[in-house]
């Protein structure tokens, strides 16, 4: 099969999901994970135990334990990708126009598992937490952490959840990042795999934004060499401008003109006053993420997950994609968009053309959205990928349950 046989284009549609049941309330849920007597060896060699883990959990697993889908969080992400936790949220889950019943991937049928990253700040252990040798937060002296490592702790939750093998690991980003090294890692633990917007390996320009926004941090007087906890104040100017920064590559120059263009925010003449910070809208625009994203992010967490994507590199780790992927009899779903510059298609097609090198199952689609990195996030582009993603889902669990 040729590489061009297996690609395809899906131009933008407007359709979109309509009369659908609400998937509810949802409660996170917690486990520990690990030990001090057993822990988990991280690639550094160090070790971290007990590790708590939080998660969600969506629809019910089948008699069978084969309908278990996990979703991998990208960077910012967390559990909660799903539903509400009060009926007071004022939004749901970053994920819930795509998950419950009857959408996307439906959870009348599939159980659903989405647990916040290792070094995360939403519930699971990382350095804001306290470290039990010294009873104080971990901080700057939290383990240096890898894909690999944040994948071990996804595979140790499934395997406490008592579900031998997933149908499906799915995840944009980095979490497509994780659902790669969990093909790689343990290969007869997926029945399939989708990665949205990933790559093999981060390339020299997104290493270039993360050194950037990370720069911003340590430069923040407040971040204090990562001892902020406490009473004093969190580097909340140094985490704005490093969300700011690297917002910038989740969007396209397309979907910034479309939005924003040149119109200014407070007046219809430019005033010619350079201490005025947010003249032009999208300047006002990346403000506000700043200023949202410091009150649920912790900063030290971004700087252990932002390098957790400059050190992944499959083939640095595994060797060659193809011997890689002859190991795993996974099928794979492989999405990329036109705009996406931070994970451009190229990169798609690198581990397309691995996957049919090693013989593997394998669909491409790149599809067209004006959005850039972002698009598979955004709720006017997922009927779009839902009409990739439920097929490929129906197909894997049918061929499962008939072998």
């Amino acid at each position: 099969m040729s590489l061009r046989g297996a690609l395809m284009v899906i131009e933008t549609a407007s359709a979109s999901i309509v009369d659908v049941k609400e998937p509810g309330m949802v409660a996170r849920k917690s486990v520990t994970l690990f030990s001090e007597e057993s822990p988990l060896t991280l690639a550094s060699g160090k070790t971290l135990g007990p590790i708590s883990v939080a998660y969600q959990t969506y629809g019910a697993l089948s008699p069978r334990r084969d309908n278990a889908v996990y979703v991998c969080h990208a960077l910012t992400g967390d559990a909660h990708v799903a539903g509400r936790h009060h009926p007071q949220d004022r939004k749901p889950g970053w994920w819930d126009g795509f998950i419950g019943p009857g959408k996307a991937i439906d959870t009348d049928r599939y159980f659903v598992i989405c647990a916040n990253v290792l070094g995360g700040c939403q519930g699971t252990t990382g350095p804001r937490d306290r470290n039990p040798q010294t009873d104080v937060p971990w901080g700057p002296e939290f383990p240096f952490l890898t894909v690999s490592d944040i994948v071990q702790v996804h595979q140790a939750l499934v395997e406490e959840l008592g579900i031998e093998r997933l149908l499906a690991a799915i995840g944009g980003s980095l979490g497509g990042m994780q659902v790669l090294e969990w093909a790689a890692r343990f290969p007869d633990r997926l029945a399939s795999a989708i990665v949205l917007a990933a790559g093999a390996k981060l390339n020299a320009q997104g290493i270039a934004f993360n050194a950037v926004g990370r720069r911003a941090i340590y430069a923040d007087p407040a971040f204090n060499g990562g001892w902020y906890y406490g009473e004093g104040e969190p580097p909340r100017f140094g985490l704005a401008l490093a969300r700011m920064i690297a917002h910038i590559t989740y969007l396209s120059e397309q979907s910034i003109e479309m939005k924003f263009g040149r119109k200014l925010q407070h007046s219809a003449e430019l005033t010619y006053d350079l201490l005025r910070e947010t003249e032009f809208q999208i300047e006002s625009y990346l403000h506000h993420q700043g200023k949202t994203f410091v009150e649920r992010f912790d900063a030290n967490s971004y700087l252990l997950l932002t390098r957790a994507m400059d050190y992944f590199d499959l083939v640095e780790s595994h060797g060659p994609l193809p011997h890689v992927f002859r190991k795993t009899d996974a099928r794979f779903l492989v999405v990329s968009y036109t705009t996406d510059w931070l994970f451009p298609t190229a990169q798609s097609r690198e581990i397309v053309r691995a996957l049919l090198e090693a013989r593997r199952h394998v669909s491409f689609a790149e599809l067209e959205s004006p959005h850039g990195h972002d698009a598979f996030l955004i709720d006017s582009q997922l009927p779009m990928l839902g009409r990739l993603v439920t097929p490929f889902l129906d197909t894997t669990y049918r061929d499962q349950a008939g072998g």
